[in-house]
């Protein structure tokens, strides 16, 4: 299995964003901030993207997972990297 390694881009009005790609053509947007879902907290929320697209029809997630911290950011971008290729 590939590692990721994720670093975080901080904007000045304290928000978190970074996309990880992956090989399978999947990609994970990962957000912090006050209007996410629990941003507020200091927790991340990640949505599963293929062609730089929101998708909502993946055996991870048919929405977007709030409320993760670092471990559970890590497990989403784990399974996303182990989803099979799109047709």
């Amino acid at each position: 299995m590939k590692t990721v390694k994720v670093g975080m881009v901080k904007n000045n009005q304290n928000a978190y964003s970074r996309v990880v790609e992956f090989e399978n053509g999947y990609a994970a947007s990962i957000i912090s901030h006050d209007g996410s879902y629990g941003g507020s907290s200091g927790l991340f929320e990640v949505g599963v993207l293929y062609d730089g697209i929101l998708v909502y029809d993946t055996p991870v997630t048919k929405d977007t997972v709030g409320w993760l911290d670092f471990a559970g950011v890590a497990g989403i971008l784990k399974d996303i990297e182990e989803l099979p290729p799109r047709n």
